[in-house]
């Protein structure tokens, strides 16, 4: 009954957020439990009550000062003093400065939409095609939630009650690998394709560059330098890094005090949908234990697969599946509360190594037919058919789905920096 209320609400449109929150009402009033539908507020209230959660707020308003302090452009002219005039120039640019404005933004569906923006209409007046520039961008922000400091990686670090600091440190490794195999996918389709050639750029201009966009990098200095320095947590980290991009904002003159409303109005509406979200699965999960609905999943797993590495494949097919239908963070929300018990107690899998994989796997999904979320943004502010830049990226999907299954059977690259 609960599973067909929840797929019923799901496919006439209704939010996730809503459609977690109503499925566990009706499995409340399916069982007749009153004492459940008592404790139901609560439960929503204590998904809420964790510090590790006020971090989120906190990378969001990193990203809203960031965008509106120009930094993003300062990071783009950087990245080109980096490339010279090799084959496909402008598409490294892109892929290097969606890198660096990872490490400072954390969500891959903004960043999507802001390097859309910014690199999508430069690489077609320089020749390439809009639907190449748009895939190249999309992919770019898949790195988003992977390089530290990531809110998909904070939410799971809630839901799973891990450190965050343990989830932020292990992307770094996968990040830096992903972003090395896609620098290597551009440079094999831009010798089949003849891609133009990057402009030279001179000694003093490669300076100026520098100079303008080098107090930009001290956001992400900060905020990974305090967290793999113990020196704070991730949320004080966090806090550190918008206090930096504020003051780069005023120092810089690019950010006045009449553009802070709106700022951090935008702030709130979208931290309050993340954390409504935090919130109703909390209250979900709450009732899908109380309905032994792990004990019955794990019961199937196991006579499926009979090893770490069998489980764990079997799980990037299925999150595959679920990510092309459902956003990254609802997506988490929903498959972690029943697959993290089994990956845990039954295949003694790590819960940070599980955690990498199921975040990675499920970011995928934004950039996958049929819904794909990430895909549908860049195609819209590119101003081109989805599909088309689906088509055109397949190289992109098939190098992290690769990346994925190395991920899933080597638990040592998302552990990395954690047993060092």
């Amino acid at each position: 009954m609960t599973g067909a209320a929840f797929f019923v609400l799901l496919v006439i449109g209704v939010p996730i957020g809503i459609v977690l929150s109503l499925a566990a009402v009706v499995f409340i009033l399916w069982t007749g439990n009153g004492l459940l539908l008592n404790s139901y507020g609560l439960q929503m209230f204590s998904a809420l009550n964790n510090f590790g959660l006020l971090a989120i707020p906190l990378f969001i308003l990193i990203g809203e000062l960031m965008n509106g302090a120009g930094i993003t452009q300062r990071l783009v002219r950087l990245a080109a003093t980096f490339i010279g005039a090799v084959r496909g120039g402008l598409a490294y640019i892109n892929l290097i400065a969606n890198m660096m404005v990872a490490s400072i933004l954390g969500s891959a569906t903004a960043q999507i939409a802001m390097m859309s923006q910014v690199m999508v209409p430069e690489m077609e007046k320089e020749g390439y095609k809009r639907e190449f520039a748009t895939a190249v961008t999309a992919f770019g922000g898949l790195l988003g939630p992977i390089i530290p400091p990531s809110i998909v990686f904070v939410v799971y670090a809630v839901l799973a009650q891990v450190a965050v600091r343990d989830m932020l440190v292990a992307g770094i490794l996968p990040g830096l690998i992903l972003t090395a195999l896609f620098i290597g996918t551009i440079a094999f389709l831009g010798i089949w394709h003849s891609y133009p050639r990057g402009q030279k750029v001179t000694w003093p201009d490669r300076w100026v560059a520098v100079r303008k966009a080098l107090p930009m990098l001290s956001i992400p200095a900060v905020i990974i330098g305090t967290i793999m320095g113990g020196f704070g947590s991730p949320t004080e980290a966090a806090a550190l890094g918008a206090l930096c991009a504020a003051l780069l904002g005023f120092i810089t003159r690019t950010l006045k005090l009449s553009d802070l409303p709106k700022i951090l109005l935008r702030t709130g509406i979208n931290s309050a949908l993340v954390l409504f979200l935090v919130a109703a699965a909390g209250v979900f999960s709450w009732v899908l234990v109380f309905g032994q609905v792990p004990q019955a999943a794990a019961a199937w797993i196991e006579t499926v697969a009979t090893s770490p590495a069998g489980f764990m494949l079997l799980v990037l097919v299925m999150l595959l599946l679920v990510g092309t239908v459902i956003d990254g963070i609802p997506g988490l929300i929903m498959v972690v509360p029943i697959l993290l018990p089994i990956a845990t107690e039954v295949y003694g899998i790590h819960p940070v190594h599980f955690g990498v994989v199921v975040s990675i796997n499920l970011i995928l999904g934004l950039l996958s037919p049929p819904v794909g979320i990430g895909l549908y943004v860049a195609a819209s502010v590119a101003r081109v058919s989805p599909l088309k830049v689906f088509r055109v990226a397949v190289p992109f999907f098939i190098v992290t789905c690769c990346v994925l299954v190395l991920l899933a059977l080597v638990p040592s690259i998302s552990l990395f920096f954690l047993e060092l």
